[in-house]
C-alpha cells in the first residue's frame, strides 16, 4: 500500500552473508557510544522512495538519516514530532490541511529547512502532477515516469486536489483533499533536501554548496515545481531515481547524496557488508540523541553466526530472522545477554504472478497467467500443495512454540477480526484435511490440464524468486515446499537469485517468496498491497480496487472495515493469487549493558527510538 513518498509496507528481504569483525570493550571503560547491530540484509540504496528500493534495511538507514512530522512508537501509536513541525486542519469544506515546518530546522549541511522541502512529496506522490508536468503517466505501461516512485497510485494521489500552496513566509504548505481522509495524518509530506538535487542534477555539483548556492537552488526547484518545468524536473527525476541506488559509500561519494535531517548521517557502506552512521552535529528535527555517536550495522546472514558474534562481543544487538539454533545460543548467554522477543508486524507469504506488473511492458506467459479456468486451477493446485503447516512445525515453532499458521492477508491472528475473516473467506480449502489429501486434490487439478501428470512428473515448470545469498530459514522453506510441490506434478526451480528485489516485476519468475512488513496503521489495512497499481504480480481485481478507495475515503466503523476486509480476502482466495504462512517471530539478543531498546511491531522495528539508546557502566 502506498502513501505519498514512501510505501507503508516494506519488503522484508532475504539475508545476505558478510563478515563481522569487532573488538571486546576493555574492562572498566567509560560507557560506549558506538552500537553494533546485526543486519541480515544488505544495503541496496539510500532512497527507499524508489519502487525497487523499498527494502527493510534501506528503510532503516533512511529513517535514521531523516525526520518528518510523525513516527510510530513501540505501542504502534503515531507520535506527532512537534520538534520538526506541526499540522492542522484549516478548512472542513473543502478539506484542507496545513503542514508547517518549525523555524530554525536545518539540514546536515546547515541549510534551513522550509516548506519548499515538502513539495517533492507531491511530485513523487501525485500521478496527475507527473502527467501534467510531462514526466510520464504512471498508469501508462508504455512510459516510464521520470521519478521511479513507489508513491504513485496511493492514497495521496486518490484524494489530493491541485497543487500544494506555499505560505508567504515559505514555512508552510496547505494541501486540499477531496474528502475527509481518515488517515490524513499519514499523508503529511516528507521533507527532501531539494537544493542538493538541483545542485547535482542541474549544475553538476560534486561537493557541498555554499549557503547562497543552497538557497538559490531551493528557489530554483520551487520555480520548476510551480511552472511544471519538464526539462528541469526530468533531470531531477533521473537523479532521484538512480543516483541514490548505491551500496558503496566512502570518501569518494558525492556528499550531496548524504545530506539529511535525521539524528545520524551515513559515513560509509561496504557492498554486502557493514554500514556506518555517525551523529549529525546539526540535528534539531526530532527527539534529542541521548548518548550514541556511532551506529554500525554489520551484515551477517546466518543466525547462528550472528548469535556467536554477540557472545564474542563483536556486536551489541542480534536481530533479524532467527533460527532455532540461534535462539538456543541466545538463551545460553543469559544474564550477559537479554532476549527481547515477540511477533513482528511482518508476514511471510507466497505471491503468484498473474500478468505483467503494472506499468511494465514485458508480457507474462507462464502457466499461471490470466484468469482462465486453467490458470486458476493451476494456481489453486500450487497453493493446495504448499506445505504451510509443515513449515510452521519444522522451521518456526522451534523459534516460537506458540506460532500459528496465518490464514488471512488482512489480519494477524491476534487481531479481533481474524476469526471472522477466516471463517467466511474460503481459506478453509487450504486448511481442511491433511497435507496429503490437499496435495492429492492439487494433483487432480493439474491432471485436468496435463493428463499425464503424476507425482514426480514435473509436468508444470515453475521458477521461484527469493534472495541469494539467503537466510537459512528461507532456504529450508523452499526445500520443504519443492518436495511437496513435486508430488502434485510441479517442477519448481528454487535456485536463489542474487539481487532478487530488482526482479520482483520480472515475468520470468512465476512465484515470489518473501514478506511484507507494516510501517503504518491504516484504515485500508493491507488492502493496498493487492490494488492494481501497487501489487507486483500483475494482478488486477476491480472489486479490490473499489474497496481500497472506499476504505481510504471515509471514516468507517470497525464492523464496516471488517466487512470490506472480508471481501478482499474472499477475492484473493477465489482468484488463488497468494497465501500467507506465518507472522515473523522476533528474537532480539541485546547485550545487558545496552539500555533503551524497545522494539516496535512496525517498521523500523528495532531502531525506531535509537536516539534513546545508551550503554550503562
Amino acid at each position: 500500500m502506498k502513501l505519498n513518498r514512501l510505501a507503508t509496507l516494506a519488503i522484508a528481504t532475504a539475508a545476505t552473508a558478510g563478515l563481522a569483525v569487532g573488538l571486546l570493550s576493555p574492562a572498566n571503560a567509560a560507557p560506549k557510544t558506538t552500537v553494533s547491530i546485526v543486519q541480515s540484509n544488505a544495503l541496496t540504496g539510500i532512497n527507499p522512495g524508489v519502487s525497487s528500493q523499498n527494502l527493510t534495511f534501506n528503510v532503516d538507514v533512511a529513517y535514521l538519516s531523516g525526520m518528518g512530522f510523525t513516527y510510530y512508537n513501540n505501542k504502534a501509536s503515531l507520535v506527532d514530532n512537534t520538534t520538526f513541525g506541526t499540522y492542522k486542519v484549516v478548512s472542513q469544506n473543502p478539506y484542507k490541511v496545513q503542514y508547517t515546518v518549525n523555524k530554525g530546522r536545518i539540514w546536515s549541511d546547515g541549510t534551513p529547512i522550509n516548506g519548499i522541502d515538502l513539495l517533492l512529496s507531491h511530485v513523487t506522490g501525485s500521478d496527475a502532477y507527473s502527467t501534467i508536468a510531462g514526466l510520464g503517466d504512471p498508469a501508462d505501461a508504455d512510459v516510464t515516469p521520470a521519478f521511479d516512485s513507489g508513491g504513485y497510485g496511493g492514497l495521496y494521489e486518490q484524494f489530493v486536489v491541485g497543487l500544494p500552496i506555499l505560505s508567504k513566509d515559505k514555512m508552510s504548505v496547505t494541501i486540499e483533499y477531496s474528502a475527509k481522509v481518515p488517515d490524513w495524518r499519514l499523508l503529511s509530506p516528507g521533507p527532501s533536501a531539494v537544493h542538493t538535487m538541483v545542485l547535482m542534477a542541474l549544475e553538476g555539483k560534486t561537493k557541498l554548496g555554499t549557503a547562497a548556492e543552497n538557497m538559490a537552488a531551493k528557489e530554483r526547484f520551487y520555480k520548476a515545481f510551480q511552472s511544471y518545468d519538464t526539462a528541469a524536473l526530468k533531470k531531477i527525476g533521473a537523479l532521484w531515481s538512480k543516483a541514490y541506488n548505491i551500496n558503496k559509500i566512502d570518501g569518494s561519494t558525492n556528499p550531496l547524496l548524504l545530506v539529511g535531517n535525521g539524528p545520524f548521517m551515513i559515513k560509509s557502506a561496504v557492498p554486502n557488508g557493514a554500514v556506518t552512521l555517525v551523529r549529525n552535529p546539526k540535528y534539531n528535527s526530532g527527539p534529542a540523541v541521548k548518548a550514541l555517536k556511532t551506529v554500525v550495522f554489520k551484515v551477517i546472514g546466518d543466525g547462528t553466526a550472528a548469535s556467536q558474534a554477540l557472545k564474542n562481543g563483536e556486536i551489541d544487538v542480534y536481530a533479524g530472522q532467527p533460527t532455532a539454533d540461534a535462539v538456543a545460543q541466545l538463551k545460553a548467554m543469559a544474564p550477559a545477554v537479554k532476549i527481547i522477543g515477540g511477533d513482528q508486524a511482518v508476514y511471510e507469504h507466497l505471491d503468484i504472478r498473474v500478468g505483467p506488473a503494472y506499468g511494465t511492458q514485458a508480457p507474462y506467459n507462464g502457466p499461471f497467467a490470466g484468469m482462465s479456468q486453467k490458470a486458476k486451477d493451476l494456481r489453486t493446485a500450487f497453493l493446495l500443495s504448499y506445505p504451510r503447516a509443515e513449515i510452521i512445525e519444522k522451521i518456526i515453532k522451534p523459534i516460537n512454540p506458540t506460532s500459528q499458521l496465518m490464514n488471512s492477508l488482512m489480519s494477524f491472528n491476534a487481531e479481533p477480526r481474524y476469526k471472522e475473516l477466516i471463517a467466511k473467506s474460503g481459506v478453509s480449502k487450504y486448511t481442511e484435511g491433511t497435507q496429503a489429501s490437499r496435495t492429492a486434490a492439487a494433483l487432480a487439478l493439474v491432471k485436468k490440464h496435463y493428463p499425464n501428470a503424476a507425482a514426480g512428473s514435473g509436468s508444470v515448470k515453475i521458477k521461484l524468486l527469493f534472495g541469494q545469498p539467503s537466510n537459512t530459514r528461507r532456504v529450508s522453506q523452499s526445500q520443504l515446499a519443492k518436495a511437496e510441490w513435486a508430488k502434485a506434478g510441479f517442477d519448481v526451480d528454487v535456485t536463489p537469485t542474487s539481487g532478487w528485489s530488482s526482479y520482483l516485476e520480472d515475468p520470468k519468475y512465476d512465484v515470489a517468496f518473501f514478506a511484507w512488513v507494516k510501517s503504518a496503521i491504516l484504515q485500508s489495512g493491507n488492502v493496498g498491497t493487492y490494488e492494481t497499481q501497487t501489487n507486483l504480480q500483475g494482478y488486477s481485481n476491480a472489486t479490490i480496487d473499489k474497496l481500497y478507495k472506499e476504505l481510504g475515503a471515509t471514516p468507517l466503523t470497525a464492523a464496516q472495515i471488517t466487512a470490506k476486509y472480508l471481501q478482499v480476502d474472499q477475492e484473493l482466495i477465489k482468484d488463488a493469487v497468494t497465501l500467507p504462512v506465518f507472522q515473523h517471530p522476533s528474537a532480539n539478543g541485546v547485550t545487558a549493558k545496552l539500555q533503551g531498546v524497545a522494539p516496535s511491531p512496525l517498521s523500523p522495528n528495532l531502531i525506531w527510538n535509537l536516539w534513546d539508546w545508551y550503554f550503562s557502566n
